[in-house]
C-alpha cells in the first residue's frame, strides 16, 4: 500500500458497503442481468477496430480476469476500463487488438483460478489479473490469495501467455497486520517470477477515495475513473503488445 491519507476511510467504506450491499463488492445476479452481464454467462469479447495503420498487430487478444471493477459495474460496456484500453490501442493505429472482458462481479482469486482457462483462447497473448479486492470479504487468507494468484499465472504461462498483475489494497477493518501482509503478498508473487510478469502496484491509483472518480457507492469507478485506470495500464500493455507483434 502507499499509505495515502484517504486509504483508511476509503477501505472502511469499501468493506462496509460491500458487506452490507452484497458482501462481495459487486451486484447480485439479478443486478447483473439488469445490466446484461449475468455472472453465469461466459465473458464476452469486445471487438471492433480502426482501419489498419502502422503499427499493426496480427490478432492479439488481451484478456482481463477480474471482479466488478473490471466488469464495469454500473457502467455501459463501452465505459469499462478494458474497453477504454481498446480505444487507446485503436487511436494509436494498432489493428486487430481483441479485448476479452472476463470481469465477474463479486469474484475472488479462487473464482478467477476456477475460470481462467476459459479465457485462454488461442489468440489470447496477454492476461491482465486484477483480483483480490473480494478475497478478505469472502474469508480467504493471504496465503490462499497468494497461492491462487500464482496458480493463475502458472496456467497462463503454460499457455504461452504474458501476464500483467494488478495489485489491490485490503480494508482497514481487518487490522494493520492484515493490511501489511496483504500488501506484501503481491510483491511476494511478483518476486516469484523474476521479471517474467508485468506489475501495477495498485489498480485504483488516482481513483480510490476521490468522489469525482467514483459512482455514488464510493467504490466502483465512474466513466472518468475508468479512463484513469485505462491510462494507468495502457503504457505497459502497449509495450507487451509490441514485444509480441
Amino acid at each position: 500500500m502507499r499509505g495515502n491519507r484517504w486509504l483508511p476511510a476509503f477501505f472502511l467504506v469499501f468493506a462496509a458497503a460491500c458487506s452490507v450491499r452484497d458482501a462481495a463488492c459487486g451486484p447480485s445476479q439479478a443486478g447483473n442481468q439488469a445490466q446484461g452481464r449475468d455472472a453465469g454467462q461466459a465473458p464476452a469479447a469486445i471487438t471492433g477496430g480502426a482501419a489498419a495503420t502502422q503499427p499493426t498487430t496480427q490478432g492479439i487478444g488481451i484478456a482481463f480476469l477480474g471482479d466488478s471493477l473490471t466488469a464495469g459495474y454500473g457502467l455501459l460496456t463501452n465505459q469499462s476500463f478494458p474497453q477504454k484500453i481498446k480505444e487507446k490501442f485503436e487511436a494509436e493505429g494498432f489493428a486487430d487488438i481483441e479485448i476479452i472482458n472476463g470481469g465477474v462481479s463479486g469474484d475472488t482469486s479462487a473464482g478467477g483460478l476456477r475460470r481462467v482457462e476459459q479465457l485462454l483462447e488461442p489468440n489470447v497473448k496477454i492476461l491482465v489479473v486484477a483480483l483480490g479486492a473480494n478475497d478478505a470479504l469472502r474469508g480467504l487468507t493471504v496465503a490462499q490469495t497468494r497461492d491462487n494468484l500464482r496458480q493463475i499465472i502458472d496456467l497462463a504461462q503454460m499457455h504461452g501467455v504474458q501476464v500483467m498483475l494488478c495489485g489491490m489494497e485490503a480494508p482497514t477493518n481487518l487490522g494493520e497486520d492484515y493490511r501489511n501482509a496483504f500488501k506484501a503478498m503481491y510483491f511476494d508473487v511478483l518476486r516469484s517470477y523474476q521479471r517474467q510478469i508485468e506489475y501495477v502496484p495498485f489498480l485504483l491509483e488516482g481513483v480510490a477515495g476521490k468522489p469525482e472518480m467514483n459512482q455514488s457507492d464510493g467504490i466502483h469507478p465512474n466513466q472518468a475513473g475508468s479512463e484513469v485506470i485505462a491510462t494507468l495500464l495502457y503504457p505497459q500493455l502497449r509495450k507487451m503488445v509490441e514485444r509480441i507483434g
